[in-house]
């Protein structure tokens, strides 16, 4: 079953014209931050009804001041929530522009090499990635589609917004950023399975392990052992975390967030 992320921008609207079918469910997430969210879910409600599909949708009142990271992990969470009761996979609209705008936003941030490969998530599927916005509008008015125009899209609070207005005015060679997304996404890939060779079933690891690996593969060892036991950690947390591998005395403990403790023994460490 496809869970279609359906907001009523023009880009969702061409991903559920494109991929409408039987296998298909429309899942819209209000997240109350905008005085017109309340039509944006009717209009959604109503689009879903036109294509004889089924839609779930729910509205938080996060507010006005709600941040994107805030508005990202609730509309996720609950997309995950439909997936897991239909049975289906997530798609979303991001389409390549999405891709330019993130790696932007990722170096402006001070991104490792992970931040020029985002959207990768293996469990979600994006359809239009290779799509640009140009390319998405055509098909919109070649078919006649109709949505709704996010009204905080000129709003320049959001870093991303005012990212894409400057790009939108900045001349950037975009096939060459996206040549090195998909080189990177094969690289990213390579490294994972890589990694996994490194990782325990018990979740226990010799710290003299870590001494020896080169400081680069280590913070990507650990990076995926945290991630096994549902833990992730920000690079400078993860470098902070490999030093005290290296040096702690035994039995001290090094605090992770979320108030995570790791006991760090003479020879070795569990993630529990």
């Amino acid at each position: 079953m496809k869970i279609l992320a359906v907001s009523g921008g023009v880009d969702s609207v061409v991903m559920l014209d494109m991929l409408a079918g039987d296998d298909c469910v429309v899942a819209h997430f209000n997240h109350g931050i905008r005085s017109d969210s309340d039509e944006d879910e009717r209009f959604v409600g109503e689009l879903a009804e036109k294509y004889g599909l089924h839609c779930e949708h729910k509205k938080e009142n996060l507010g006005a001041g709600a941040s994107e990271e805030l508005a990202r992990e609730r509309r996720y969470c609950f997309l995950k929530e439909v997936a897991t009761k239909h049975g289906g996979v997530i798609y979303t609209a991001h389409h390549a522009d999405d891709v330019i705008e993130s790696i932007v936003i990722n170096l402006i941030r001070g991104t490792g090499w992970r931040g020029l490969a985002p959207l990768d998530s293996p469990d979600i599927e994006r359809p239009l990635i290779g799509m640009f916005k140009a390319d998405i509008k055509r098909y919109a008015n070649r078919h006649g589609l109709t949505w709704r125009e996010d009204s905080t899209n000129t709003d320049t609070n959001y870093l991303r917004k005012r990212v894409r207005q400057t790009l939108q005015v900045q001349y950037l060679q975009k096939d060459a950023v996206l040549k090195l997304y998909e080189e990177q996404k094969v690289l990213k890939k390579q490294i994972d399975e890589l990694v996994a060779g490194f990782l325990t079933p018990s979740n226990v690891y010799d710290r003299e392990l870590f001494r020896q690996l080169d400081d680069a593969v280590a913070l990507e060892v650990l990076r995926a052992a945290l991630l096994q036991v549902g833990r992730s950690a920000t690079r400078p947390q993860l470098k902070e975390f490999l030093l005290a591998i290296k040096t702690y005395k035994t039995s001290k403990k090094f605090n992770l967030p979320g108030d995570y403790l790791v006991k760090i023994h003479k020879d070795y460490f569990h993630l529990s």
